[in-house]
């Protein structure tokens, strides 16, 4: 007989709950025990779509949450939750999940884990603490192509990783034409100043396109080279969204022992201009994430024109997506993969870490290498 578990949504603020919450209902084992949301620093002028207001409606109407709760410690304390998806700004993730943790309710946090490691490690020592699971969403880990990308390094295709590169960017998370999986995408043309009222462009709620989008660099390239990263420079701007203070704009050098990572994240990109995906040059070839016809692929390339598109196999259909991955892991008690997991989470957010403080102080900080121990 198959266990049933109770989900709970706490927070709004992130717009990819409309994809995490659409998976975790539609799985045959997991059944809705309500939602809150959490109170913004700065009360939103909008209910434009992906708007906190219109995430939290588009799941009461659309995804079947059958109820909302005025605070999240009324849904811990009522709804009977074993698991709690946590979408709310970056600076809630470490109160909420200490509460969760007290409830003895297992959280699914999406990414970035935290905005600080301070952060994150009070939010992996409250699970270790009450025996709960904290697993963070990436919408790379479902990526069948980007696994694949993983496993031809650690096969030694490339040679040594010598240098991992990243850059993402759109038009701001409520720009003009945004599109976010799991939602179609908006028409809706905000004002800078509804704009600015949305944590995104606040620093203090963990806003900014580097806590958003260089995450995205520090993991991947913390994942392919293997090891640790020893220190970061970076810099960071608010290039064209004076309406707002965080920034809109972002870099990011990394060094590790043996191997140089490079992220960039933008909110003021109309096309991507490079590969959509990261790349990666080791000492015998390089490896590029790319898109054609819609789909991801991987680019072989040895120098001298020698080029291959590689293809691999799907993901399993029965772990696809971070709702069956995590059913599989109450289960059974298997390990949860890499990406999702505390240990590589902390060690990613470390580097992240030293990023945003760089950015703060113009000089190079360095990278714990140590972060996190259990037992």
């Amino acid at each position: 007989m198959s266990n049933t578990y109770r989900v709970g949504i706490i927070g709004f603020a992130h717009m990819h709950i409309n994809r995490v919450a659409a998976l975790f209902g539609d799985h045959p084992q997991l059944e809705w025990g309500g939602c809150a949301d959490t109170v913004p620093l700065v009360p939103e002028l909008s209910e434009a779509r992906f708007t906190r207001a219109w995430n939290k409606q588009h799941a009461l109407t659309e995804l079947g949450v059958p109820k909302a709760y005025d605070t999240y410690a009324e849904l811990l304390a009522e709804g009977n939750l074993d698991i709690a998806i946590i979408c709310s700004e970056n600076v809630c993730h470490p109160e909420i999940v200490e509460a969760c943790a007290a409830a003895g309710v297992h959280v699914c946090v999406e990414k970035p884990m935290a905005m600080s490691l301070a952060h994150g490690l009070r939010m992996a020592r409250a699970c270790e603490a009450a025996g709960t699971t904290m697993a963070v969403n990436w919408p790379i880990a479902w990526s069948a192509p980007m696994r694949q990308m993983k496993c031809l390094i650690d096969d030694g295709l490339i040679g040594r990783v010598l240098q991992v590169k990243y850059r993402s960017g759109h038009t701001g998370p409520l720009g003009q034409g945004a599109a976010h999986s799991g939602v179609a995408a908006s028409d809706d043309n905000l004002s800078g100043p509804e704009r600015a009222a949305s944590w995104w462009h606040q620093t203090a709620a963990g806003g900014g396109a580097m806590i958003d989008f260089c995450c995205y660099g520090a993991m991947l390239a913390r994942w392919f080279v293997g090891e640790q990263a020893q220190g970061a420079m970076a810099m960071k701007a608010n290039l064209a969204s004076h309406w707002g203070e965080a920034d809109d704009n972002a870099t990011m050098m990394v060094r590790f022992p043996g191997a140089i990572g490079l992220f960039e994240g933008s909110w003021t990109t109309l096309h991507h201009g490079v590969p959509t995906g990261p790349v990666v040059y080791g000492t015998t070839g390089t490896l590029v994430m790319d898109s054609r016809d819609g789909k991801q692929v991987i680019r072989l390339e040895r120098g001298g024109g020698q080029t291959e598109l590689l293809t691999g196999e799907d993901l399993p259909k029965d772990r696809a997506d971070i709702a069956s991955e995590y059913v599989h892991h109450l289960d059974t008690g298997d390990a949860l993969p890499p990406l999702l997991s505390t240990a590589l989470n902390l060690e990613a957010l470390a580097i992240l870490d030293a990023g945003v403080k760089s950015a703060e102080s113009g000089q190079l900080q360095m990278v714990g290498s140590n972060v996190w121990t259990t037992g």
